[in-house]
């Protein structure tokens, strides 16, 4: 079995600075595509960063400049640095995956989701 387990966020003042942490775990033959989505209460889940095994990076407009994903292909491990910190990034951020598991079988996995508050 493979699940994305999610670790970090909390609450933080406008301007400062978060970390998320997302681990691949279970049996697993390698990942591929790592996302990171958020969703706001009322609205509909959005993408905001993805990285692909090779480490290339893609962002939304509204992080860029702000969020940085990095992964560890040895550790099956994604994170999320989230700086300079803004009222609208509120929100329940979500790691998202493409997993080959040791059957051979490619799924998508979601993980748990972690919250992510920033007062003003």
């Amino acid at each position: 079995q493979v699940q994305l387990v999610e670790s970090g966020g909390g609450l933080a003042q406008a301007g400062g600075s978060l970390r998320l942490s997302c681990a691949a775990v279970g049996r697993i033959r390698s990942v591929s595509l790592m996302h990171w989505y958020r969703q706001d209460p009322g609205r509909q889940r959005e993408l905001v960063a993805s990285i692909s095994p090779a480490g290339r990076a893609t962002y939304a407009d509204p992080v860029k400049g702000r969020f940085t994903i990095s992964r560890d292909n040895v550790k099956n491990t994604a994170a999320l640095q989230i700086d300079s910190l803004r009222p609208e990034d509120t929100a329940v951020y979500y790691c998202n995956a493409d997993i080959w598991d040791l059957s051979g079988g490619l799924r998508n996995y979601w993980g748990q989701g972690t919250q992510v508050t920033v007062s003003s």
